[in-house]
């Protein structure tokens, strides 16, 4: 079994922070990409179908990024 080490914790930091920053980039993308402003119209206009799929979208995101970093 493998001691703990002090850099496994920082490498696990770097890769959450490495996909954050992904998934916020991706999902900028995706926001311009769409003909509408997607916060506008889930918070303002309160259109919850979007807001599932757009959480439906995110979780399908941080699953490939997921893969991807690890």
């Amino acid at each position: 079994m493998v001691d703990f080490h002090p850099g496994f914790l920082l490498n696990a930091l770097i890769f959450a922070i490495l996909g954050i920053v992904i998934f916020i980039a991706a999902f900028a993308v995706v926001d311009k990409l769409t003909p509408y402003a997607l916060w506008k119209e889930i918070v303002e206009e309160k259109n919850v179908a979007l807001a599932i799929l757009v959480g439906a979208m995110s979780i399908g995101m941080c699953i490939i990024i997921a893969a991807a970093v690890h």
